[in-house]
């Protein structure tokens, strides 16, 4: 019986040490992120920096795999994809979460920040940081704000006065108050892709587009776009965001430092945004494409004046307090 007993014995350590190497094994943490623009933005290289400190603040416990360039999903696939499991992060842009809360057009109202300064201290402000947790009920919750910045408008005619804008076709995000927003100036806006834009604006399929400076220098809309107006009508940030199921049934130790790494990546993708925005500026500029033209103070008034009204029309939607708060945030 001895020998038996000390078979069954290596046996069962045998088999401890394979289940412990097993369990090992599934115990790490997979964590997609999946986001629709370049590497090279401040976005893209927020993502790589977290995927970075995450793996080395919990080592083998977690690994985070990036897709750029919508090699994933797309913005508006992304979230019902998050809440299947398909992905754990994603940054969409504050525009594109109407579906989920009405809350968030607050970001997309025309002229309602005059710079970062007053963006940042909306965003980490008390009205702020309560958005964070306005979709938990819906599944969704954000860990942080990453900053593209301000967007110029784009088309092949200069855009010096609102009237200059009437008639034209402009490419936007999924977002009703980007809409009205166009409306307001007799615009035509056209809900599209991301991924899809270049291709319209090389077509004519639409004559203009919004955007931060980063993604009209990374995306080379600059090449067929023969004029860009440096407006600053309006923010495009991002919010990072992940399923409130996932998020809440991980390991407190691997929370903690996936929430220490996206603080990090955070506070590292809004300092590039500054940065970028100033050079890849300066690019399109140098690489004599296109041309930069900026409206007069009493043209940026009239451009004000034209889209005003959106806020009033929205405010029931995202609330009167939000509106006051962003607002009292410029100086």
């Amino acid at each position: 019986m001895r020998p038996i007993t000390k078979k069954l014995l290596a046996t069962s350590v045998a088999m401890a040490a394979v289940l412990g190497m097993t369990s090992a094994a599934s115990a790490q943490v997979v964590v997609k992120y999946a986001h629709v623009v370049a590497p090279n933005t401040p976005k893209g290289q927020g993502a790589e920096y977290f995927k970075k400190r995450a793996e080395e603040i919990l080592g083998d416990k977690v690994k985070v795999e990036i897709y750029p360039n919508s090699q994933l999903f797309d913005d508006d696939k992304v979230l019902p994809a998050m809440l299947r499991g398909d992905v754990q992060l994603a940054a969409p842009s504050l525009a594109k979460f109407g579906k989920w809360t009405s809350k968030l057009g607050l970001f997309d109202l025309p002229f309602l920040f005059n710079d970062m300064e007053a963006v940042e201290c909306f965003q980490k402000g008390e009205k702020g940081q309560e958005l964070l947790l306005s979709m938990a009920d819906k599944g969704l919750t954000g860990l942080g704000y990453w900053h593209n910045g301000l967007k110029q408008l784009s088309a092949n005619k200069p855009l010096l006065t609102p009237a200059d804008a009437a008639g034209l076709k402009f490419r936007i995000q999924s977002s009703d108050v980007l809409a009205a927003q166009f409306e307001a100036v007799d615009a035509v806006p056209q809900k599209m892709a991301f991924a899809e834009t270049y291709s319209a604006l090389q077509t004519g399929v639409v004559d203009g587009q919004e955007n931060t400076w980063s993604n009209i220098y990374s995306q080379k809309f600059f090449e067929v776009q023969d004029y860009i107006t440096e407006s600053n009508h309006g923010l495009l940030d991002y919010l990072v965001v992940t399923s409130t199921k996932w998020w809440d049934g991980l390991d407190p130790e691997i929370q903690a430092g996936l929430k220490q790494a996206m603080d990090e990546a955070t506070e590292y993708s809004n300092d590039l945004s500054g940065k970028l925005a100033d050079e890849q500026r300066q690019l399109i500029v140098d690489s004599g494409e296109t041309e930069i033209v900026k409206p007069s103070p009493d043209d940026v008034k009239a451009w004000r004046e034209a889209m005003k009204p959106v806020w009033a029309q929205f405010e029931g939607d995202i609330g009167a307090d939000l509106i006051e708060a962003a607002a009292a945030c410029n100086k």
